[in-house]
């Protein structure tokens, strides 16, 4: 890797004659006096979805699965500890008593001899640190007898690592709450409930936390996953996610009013990845709502991002029911709109913003735009479309609409959108590109000759896909051809932000041990996690972002694979910078000189950040989390001339004061 970076670090060492003889200098031109599109604030962000144990088992902090018993195997999860038959468990419900939680367990000790308890594996296990402190709760309330509760945190090599206990259960339903202090880590614990002393109690809402949550919020996030994504600066958050949103029939589509509120009061469904492809079924996997609309905007303004919400449009996907509810019966999906934006933007002496601020957040989210369904297609979205902006528009005219332009980048079902939607004076048209590193490659230029008066261009959801391979890494999809061809692609957005105002890569979380779908921003297990390839694509456009496109040609033209170059530029007015990001995408060293054209005289170093690998295939695993991972150096100006080489098959970030 330090031979490979030398070729981006050393140009000014390199006798110029030398490397003209070698091969052609690529003459690059940057016209700073030229102030093009301006690049919104909002244009590179993350889109995240409860797919690969993203949330429940991911970002979303709580160790115990299946808490409140309401999977539809009640105690999924859960394993009874029986010596010597001192007790039983019964699973009851409430019904219509508890709606959205209606069942409890009631646990019976019979007799002093023996131990009767219930242990909890966790999401493929439970990742507990050393000398690292968990806090435990728990709702229960007392039917008779002196009962007790001792809990322990059981390693992989069955070994106690840790352990509290709890006061005797007294009165009705109240929440019990203690510590431990772990001894050891150990990515695959699991954590032992042992009731004590003959006597009934009814148990619910079983939970294990870390107390370093993101923030340190109780009900909070894991540190590590919210620290990554808050250090790719996001300048949007899409969420709750694109095909969760529609759900595979509308009974399960995901509806934002049941994941606020009291934690206990949420009322968890089946996650619509749970069987969705049968090679990676996940029968427990399931949507707690700990992580709800309330948890998602406070994770936004905490790392500085926009929100923006996708709602059901009354059409569940197309893929699987194709379920839509009739026209006149739109009101109530377009009154979940409406008062989403009350929940976010309303004082607090309305209904929704009274919730939010009960909630812990009296001041409101500024939510500006919001997703209308998520790949839909054909006249029935159009459709519904219009009841939707109709209502929103005449009720909030500022809310921004990003609306579907089908599950592809083309074809019959894209066109017809775009005619269409364009017609209605759409805010945001949101494209997907699930393809190939060659399309990517390809389509750097595909904004350039874009309609300038039409909707403007939500990249959505993105990411080149290698072929399978024998691979057994769940990592090795994350592969650097296809980072790179990422990185080119975004050069043309980029080059383009009067047209592309936003985009984000997808899906951004993924489990090794539980996921659905590859690739992905960022891989995890239970105590680690690892930026992939992508994910430093994805920061180093993000972080390196200006405020104006500046032109910058080769030969007149815009640089968009022409001799396997690739380049956008910006402006930064804050930092009075210069900003030019290079790709180059041979498996050769590629000689250039960057001609920097105006009145202004640059500085006489830039800073260089550099991404690179000689191998297209190789990628971050959790194991080796920088086998591709940028550098930084820099270099000389001479003559208002960059004169480098850029390393093989790398992306390059040069930054120039003025």
């Amino acid at each position: 890797m330090k031979k490979l970076f030398t070729y981006a670090l050393t140009g000014l060492l390199c006798s110029f004659n030398f490397i003209g003889f070698a091969q052609q200098v690529k003459k690059l031109t940057v016209y700073t006096d030229t102030r093009g599109p301006a690049i919104p604030p909002a244009m590179w962000g993350i889109f995240f979805e409860d797919i690969n144990f993203s949330a429940d088992g991911g970002l979303y902090a709580e160790l115990i699965k299946n808490r409140s018993f309401e999977f539809a195997q009640p105690l999924m999860g859960w394993k009874t500890l029986n010596k010597d038959g001192a007790g039983t468990a019964l699973i009851i419900n409430r019904g219509e008593a508890n709606a959205n939680n209606p069942r409890f367990a009631r646990i019976n000790i019979k007799k002093d001899k023996g131990s009767f308890g219930l242990a909890n594996e966790g999401f493929r296990g439970m990742g507990l640190f050393k000398d690292k402190k968990y806090n435990f709760s728990i709702l229960a309330r007392n039917l008779g007898g002196n009962v007790k509760i001792r809990i322990e945190a059981i390693g992989a090599n069955n070994e106690k690592i840790g352990e509290a206990d709890l006061p005797l259960i007294k009165g009705e339903w109240t929440k019990y709450t203690t510590s431990f202090t772990c001894k050891a880590t150990d990515a695959k614990a699991h954590l032992n409930v042992y009731f004590e002393n003959p006597g009934t109690v009814d148990i619910d809402m079983v939970s294990l936390f870390p107390e370093d949550t993101y923030k340190g919020r109780a009900n909070g996030l894991r540190a590590d996953l919210a620290e990554k994504l808050a250090a790719l600066k996001p300048g949007f958050m899409r969420f709750p996610g694109g095909c969760i949103v529609e759900g595979r029939d509308l009974a399960n589509r995901y509806q934002w009013k049941k994941t606020v509120g009291d934690v206990a009061d949420r009322e968890l469904i089946i996650n619509r990845w749970n069987t969705e492809f049968a090679n990676r079924s996940a029968p427990d996997y399931f949507q707690s709502y700990g992580l709800g609309f309330f948890e998602y905007f406070q994770l936004a303004d905490d790392i500085g991002a926009e929100p923006l919400p996708i709602l059901n449009c009354g059409m569940a996907c197309q893929y699987n029911t194709g379920e839509v509810v009739p026209l006149d019966k739109e009101d109530t999906y377009i009154q979940d709109a409406l008062d989403l934006v009350e929940f976010a933007n309303g004082a607090t002496s309305t209904k929704w913003g009274g919730l939010r601020a009960a909630m812990g957040h009296p001041k409101p989210f500024n939510l500006k735009m919001m997703g209308v369904g998520n790949e839909q297609w054909d006249v029935q979205y159009v459709e519904r479309y219009k009841l939707f902006a109709k209502a929103l528009k005449d009720k909030y005219p500022d809310i921004k609409l990003v609306t579907s332009s089908g599950p592809s980048p083309d074809g019959d079902k894209f066109d017809y959108l775009h005619a269409e939607l364009t017609k209605e004076k759409a805010d945001f048209l949101d494209e997907h590109y699930y393809q190939a590193p060659e399309w990517f490659f390809n389509n750097a230029s595909r904004y350039d000759n874009y309609d300038r008066s039409g909707p403007k261009i939500f990249a959505g959801e993105y990411a080149a896909h290698i072929k399978d391979t024998k691979n057994t890494d769940a990592e090795y999809k994350n592969t650097w051809i296809s980072a790179l061809a990422e990185a080119a692609f975004m050069t043309g957005l980029e080059r383009n932000a009067d047209v592309v105002q936003m985009a984000s890569y997808a899906p951004l979380l993924a489990h090794v041990d539980a996921w659905q779908w590859r690739p992905d921003l960022i891989w995890f297990d239970n105590l680690r996690s690892v930026g992939t390839p992508n994910y430093y694509v994805q920061q180093i456009f993000s972080t390196n972002k200006g405020t104006n496109v500046v032109p910058v040609k080769m030969n007149g033209a815009v640089v968009a694979g022409k001799d396997s170059i690739y380049s956008s530029a910006s402006t930064d007015a804050a930092t009075h910078q210069l900003i030019i990001k290079v790709v180059n995408t041979s498996a050769t060293a590629q000689p250039v000189e960057i001609n920097l054209q105006g009145k202004a005289k640059p500085q006489k170093t830039y800073n260089l950040t550099v991404l690179s690998s000689t191998e297209k295939y190789a990628y971050n695993t959790l194991a080796e989390p920088t086998n591709v991972a940028p550098k930084q150096g820099g270099g000389g100006i001479a003559g208002g001339k960059i004169t480098t080489s850029l390393a093989p098959m790398s992306v390059n970030v040069f930054r120039v004061g003025y």
